[in-house]
């Protein structure tokens, strides 16, 4: 029986990857530095500094640069892309569905709380989350199963009752290595990444109604 289900944010509530992706883009584009994704996808829900597109930039033109202008040129452009993006379609039902039906709803980024609760606070989202877990309360974040680890221990839930949501490889990992379910709707960005383990798979959580998601796994 499921009795908690654990989100990750960036990329999965809101699609934050794929236009931070994009304002790094532009920003390396404009001294004509190419920016794979394959390179910068080992960042994507794990540790900022598993890729740095600074350094890499950097490296590229082999030059030293002005590393504190270039952040904030980046952040402005960012805000500028993200405005407009809020919740991911389907989120809200499901956490309205979950809250419904008395489940334990919880939180697990690798990012970190200042970034997190500010981002709950604009979508209005945060009193759904009972326990939220981030970047400073592990010494290691995704693919390390410790986040989940923790927000299972705070719910006093056994890992094979609860399912965690992902949208990255990084974040997936750390669902299994947990010993949870794992459901993973990938954004934009990561929908041509390589997953190793999952249970379910959705483009979007439109796909599939809470109620009819939560039936499989308690049948499994």
């Amino acid at each position: 029986m499921i009795e908690s289900v654990i989100f990750d944010f960036d990329g999965l509530i809101r699609d934050t990857e794929t236009f931070e992706f994009y304002s790094f883009q532009e920003l390396l584009k404009e001294y004509d530095v190419e920016l794979p994704l394959e390179l910068y996808s080992a960042r994507i829900g794990g540790h900022s500094t598993l890729f740095d597109p600074y350094e890499y930039l950097q490296t590229k033109l082999g030059k030293t640069l002005n590393r504190e202008l270039l952040r904030e040129r980046r952040r402005e452009r960012y805000r500028e892309l993200i405005f407009h993006q809020k919740t991911r379609p389907g989120v809200l039902n499901y956490l309205k569905e979950a809250k419904k039906l008395g489940l334990k709803i919880g939180l697990a980024s690798s990012a970190p709380r200042e970034w997190i609760l500010p981002n709950l606070e604009e979508l209005e989202l945060t009193e759904y989350f009972s326990c939220i877990r981030t970047h400073e309360d592990v010494k290691h974040v995704k693919p390390d199963p410790a986040l989940y680890q923790q927000v299972l221990t705070a719910f006093n839930v056994e890992a094979q009752h609860a399912i965690g949501f992902e949208d990255s490889p990084n974040g997936a990992k750390a669902a299994k290595a947990a010993g949870m379910f794992c459901v993973i709707v990938p954004n934009e960005l990561t929908k041509n990444l390589h997953f190793e383990h999952y249970d379910l798979r959705l483009d979007s959580m439109l796909d599939m109604d809470f109620s009819t998601l939560l039936g499989l796994f308690c049948r499994s």
